[in-house]
């Protein structure tokens, strides 16, 4: 979902990010009104009161103006790794960071719940969220490999970022998508290994809310 960024000096900045914020408001409006694929590039120039040229200069796609946060998403996932609490693993920092940014609550901007069934709703837009968000994959896993003090191109920090970053499209299709991150992190933290001696007759019990494998 496209935020205001913050608001620049200059007076050209002023006028570039006033543009390219009207052009996402006024998208995302004609968007939850009509659907998506019922809106034309036209018509959410008009509805800006801009040209379509002037529009595909701040947006490169009709989807990428749903979205607006590509930079500050990686910033985020390299800082829940670096800047994760003493004793935080990096799983459970990347856990919590996923349930707050990907699960976030309704009410942290009135209109979410209407964009996140858009969407959901829509195949284009499930899409490109899913590709902008695994983009992150590298930076990730750099971040783990310098934080765990592994050797360059280690390809347990590729898999640990891959399967972390996957986390929120098992939890979008599950009916129950925090327990779903939990699952996943659980497994990523202790290993298969661990999660099997859950069973029952082994002597140890189910993580919270999970029935055992």
């Amino acid at each position: 979902m496209t935020t205001p960024a913050p608001a620049p000096t200059g007076r050209r900045e002023r006028k570039k990010a006033a543009t390219r914020q009207a052009l996402a408001d006024a998208a995302l409006n004609l968007f939850l009104a009509r659907g998506y694929d019922q809106v034309t590039l036209h018509e959410i120039a008009e509805a800006a009161d801009v040209s379509t040229t002037t529009l595909l200069k701040h947006f490169p796609s009709k989807e990428a103006l749903v979205f607006d946060e590509d930079a500050d998403q990686e910033a985020a996932l390299v800082a829940a790794v670096h800047d994760r609490s003493p004793g935080t693993t990096i799983p459970q920092a990347l856990c919590a960071h996923v349930k707050h940014v990907r699960l976030r609550a309704a009410d942290s901007d009135p209109r979410y719940t209407d964009f996140f069934n858009l969407v959901t709703a829509t195949p284009a837009l499930s899409d490109y969220a899913h590709r902008m968000w695994m983009r992150h994959q590298a930076a990730l896993a750099h971040a783990i490999t310098h934080d765990a003090g592994l050797p360059p191109g280690d390809p347990r920090s590729a898999a640990l970022a891959r399967f972390a970053l996957e986390t929120s499209a098992l939890a979008h299709r599950s009916e129950n998508p925090e327990l779903a991150v939990d699952a996943a992190f659980e497994l990523l933290e202790h290993g298969w290994n661990a999660t099997a001696a859950l069973r029952p007759g082994t002597g140890h019990s189910s993580p919270a809310g999970l029935d055992p494998l």
